[in-house]
């Protein structure tokens, strides 16, 4: 052995030993961040009672009841891939404005680990911004962050405020110093020695700093401030001190608005109190009594005169998507002389009027803040996005009327069609209409009924043409007064064929290979299987609204279409498998790989957002056609059982696995398929699972993505004890979690009352429909389109009769 080897063996050895200190001490570091992140997020879930003991904050008005109920956390941490996306700051039912807290982690300082901007395990806060989606997957908005800043010094002194740029002046948080109800959110920043409280109207936040003794009060505006990865472009602000006003825009581009151009978004702001001082910062530059800029990266900077004991300052900021002109009008309609107090109130209230749709009893405490969050959660989105007088800008990139009606967008159609809309259509059909009302004229200005409509354009995010099954959900359950002749047409011409080359909306993509082969072909698209799925589905739903609108061509054309999902099966393996267009299943087939989140397996696109297995289950609108794929009845209930025995029962898992998951779309109705397979007790045994394990009032709170409240309509809908098949006018029955409920169906009033209730009793032995016994498990909305009453009577052990 010569010298050189010893030499080098010797050296392997010491690099070998520095290597695993090196390994040890850097295990030992990302441990001791772990321990302090379960420190943050577990100490500080407990219930907030307070903001701080030395200052006081607005309490919800004592006579409202139902508002006392929500928790505007729930929803708001987890995994980031599998959290709710939810925000616990302040808004109106539907409003333009969603006044919430932008945070940063605390261990690599990133931003928007919840796609609405508020993380639950974060620390540190980095301002307020006016503009986020609810619950969705996709980070948008962050328009206009506002921060207050406590300083001695001149702020022209740039190394006092270090991290202006982007993320405006950074200050820690703690959950224990934080208060949130529906129209109202507070938190202390002992940081910077000041309570921030928030409300808003339809259009305007509303915010009221107050600074203790000793703070230099002053308020930063980042003006081109975008969410997590966005940017912003086209910036311009001007500072207007003899009327206390900042008025400006930018154009940003998010997960969403960035697929169409961006998002021009403008204000007016106005302060209730003399600036001492004023300027412009430009990046890291200070421009002092500066009143006008353009360019980008710019932060405008209030400064106030301190007070011997408090100082309280007060700013009222509204949006407009269609001019600077606008947003001033929505701020004089809106808020003119209202003060907080006065503005908190009629929130609280807006609020409790939409919670009272639904009204339960013989709930636990935790059924019903678990409830009634889910209830708030539903009117949050989609965004009300017409000015007080009735303008938007459309998809053809033009200012239009909204005369009669108010449009609406960000409607998340591929997730909330199956359980949002449908809500909707019993519990606020007026503004059910509307939005129905919107997708036509999105249709018309646009060209194209939308996808994932957001802004003011199309998004094309995720797959097939949900639109098509929301419209006809609604025209089947009765609401009207919109154009369902040029709806109809736009669906029927998106059926049959591509859109054009250069199109807005991209369509069903590879539309013309699935009807060529009556299937789409694996080896020609992507999603092959998932399309094909969807759809039928969409078919399946045009078809029932060509007979509705007694169109008995079409009628039988679509119901042909709708039987597409046959043609994939495969009863080799007992699954909707690839096929290519040879006819042959493709090979290497492994049915319980999800298409994301395994490392373990080959990756597979033939399915969206989902394993084999969980698209299994995929054909709610034809079940007797689904369980005739498997043989029968008594296979098709051993698999799905099975389907539900081998899923995880903990929310919120970081690699939910290939059964059944609630946190997304493709299976969240399959327990509701027993019931066409003569064992409605296995699906009031999988419901109540599912509600009991998949939900509660920890930040975690559901087990994935809210999608635009998708789950929350979810837990309202079964909670009651019925679930709706979207695209037709049918209801699956359940079993109700609760004694008693009083929804209100448009005017009317639909009682569900329980006998022998109790928790423990959780199956169903008999129905009565206005004191007719139900020999099925399934209602239509015709039936409780009056009101009425729906009635059961439980018991501790299935019905075997």
């Amino acid at each position: 052995m010569t010298m050189t080897t010893l030499m080098m063996k010797r050296f392997m050895k010491i690099l070998l030993v520095w290597l695993g200190i090196i390994i040890l001490a850097s295990l030992l570091f990302i441990s001791g961040l772990y321990l302090r992140y379960r420190l943050i997020v577990h100490v500080d879930r407990r219930p907030i009672s307070h903001v701080s003991p030395s200052i006081p904050h607005i309490p919800a008005t004592p006579e409202l009841v139902l508002i006392h109920k929500v928790n505007p956390f729930i929803g708001t941490g987890g995994y980031p891939w599998v959290c709710g996306h939810n925000y616990p700051g302040a808004s109106l039912p539907f409003g333009m404005v969603r006044l919430s807290p932008e945070t940063a982690s605390m261990l690599t300082g990133r931003r928007a680990l919840n796609t609405s901007g508020y993380y639950y395990g974060d620390n540190k806060i980095c301002g307020f911004s006016h503009t986020r989606l609810s619950g969705t997957g996709a980070t948008d908005g962050g328009h206009f962050l506002v921060m207050p800043v406590s300083v001695k010094a001149d702020l022209r002194k740039a190394d006092r405020l270090s991290s202006i740029r982007n993320q405006g002046h950074i200050s820690r948080f703690s959950h224990r110093d934080e208060v949130a109800f529906p129209g109202y959110y507070a938190v202390f920043l002992p940081g910077q020695k000041v309570l921030v409280e928030l409300t808003a109207t339809e259009r305007a936040g509303i915010h009221r700093y107050t600074f203790l003794k000793g703070a230099e009060p002053h308020l930063l505006i980042n003006v081109c401030n975008a969410m997590g990865d966005g940017w912003s472009t086209e910036g311009y602000v001007k500072i207007i001190p003899e009327s206390g006003e900042i008025e400006g825009s930018v154009r940003t581009f998010g997960t969403f608005s960035g697929r169409y151009g961006g998002v021009k978004v403008y204000f007016v702001a106005e302060v209730d109190r003399a600036f001492k001082t004023y300027g412009i910062w430009k990046g890291e530059v200070f421009h002092p009594e500066q009143r006008v800029a353009q360019g980008e990266n710019m932060c405008v900077d209030l400064g106030f005169a301190e007070n011997d004991s408090r100082s309280e300052v007060g700013l009222k900021l509204a949006i407009s998507y269609v001019s600077i002109e606008n947003a001033r009008k929505n701020l004089k309609a809106e808020t003119g002389h209202r003060d907080f107090n006065d503005i908190v109130e009629s929130a609280q209230r807006s609020w409790e009027d939409k919670l009272s749709l639904i009204k339960i009893g013989g709930a636990t405490e935790k059924q019903t803040t678990i409830f009634y969050t889910a209830l708030y959660r539903a009117f949050q989105m989609p965004t009300v996005f017409n000015d007080v007088n009735g303008e938007y800008y459309g998809f053809d990139k033009q200012v239009h009327q909204a005369d009669g009606f108010r449009y609406f967008t960000d409607l998340s159609l591929w997730d909330t069609f199956r359980t949002l809309h449908p809500l909707y259509n019993i519990v606020i059909p007026e503004e059910q209409r509307d939005m129905m009302v919107s997708l036509v004229r999105m249709a018309k200005e646009g060209g194209w009924l939308p996808r994932w409509p957001s802004g003011n354009g199309y998004t094309g995010s995720m797959l097939g043409t949900p639109a098509d099954i929301t419209i006809a959900d609604a025209w089947l359950k009765g609401i009207r007064d919109f154009d369902i002749e040029y709806a109809y047409g736009a669906m029927r011409e998106t059926a049959l064929g591509p859109v054009p080359d250069g199109a807005g909306f991209p369509g069903r993509r590879g539309i013309a290979h699935c009807l060529e082969y009556g299937y789409c072909p694996a080896d020609l698209m992507d999603e092959a299987v998932s399309k094909t799925l969807e759809y039928a589905w969409a078919d399946h739903a045009i078809g029932q609204l060509a007979t509705a609108l007694g169109k008995k061509e079409d009628a039988a054309l679509f119901t042909e279409h709708a039987g597409y999902y046959r043609n994939t099966w495969n009863p080799e393996t007992q699954y909707f498998h690839p096929r290519n267009t040879g006819g042959d299943f493709v090979e290497d087939f492994k049915p319980l790989l999800l298409t994301y989140l395994d490392l373990k397996e080959k990756y597979t696109d033939d399915y969206v957002e989902g394993s084999a297995m969980q698209w299994r289950w995929a054909v709610p609108f034809n079940a007797q056609g689904l369980i005739s794929l498997f043989g029968g009845p008594d296979y098709f209930v051993s698999e799905l059982n099975d389907f539900f025995v081998r899923s995880d029962p903990k929310k919120g898992r970081w690699n939910p696995g290939p059964y059944y998951w609630h946190g997304n779309e493709p299976d969240i109705h399959a327990a509701y398929l027993f019931n066409e397979a003569g064992r409605p007790d296995l699906t009031q045994k999988w419901v109540r699972w599912i509600l009991d394990h998949k939900y509660d009032t920890s930040y975690k709170g559901l087990d994935g993505n809210d999608d635009g409240a998708t789950l929350s309509a979810w837990y309202i809908f079964s909670s009651l004890g019925f679930y709706p098949v979207a695209g037709s006018d049918v209801y699956q029955i359940g079993a109700p979690l609760f004694r008693e409920a009083e929804v209100r169906v448009g005017e009317n009033m639909l009682l569900i009352k329980t006998d022998n209730y109790s928790p423990e009793n959780r199956y169903v032995q008999k129905i009565w429909l206005n004191d007719t016994t139900l020999d099925r498990s399934w209602i239509k909305h015709s039936e409780i389109a009056a009101g009425g009453e729906l009635r059961f009577e439980m018991a501790a052990t299935p019905n075997t009769h």
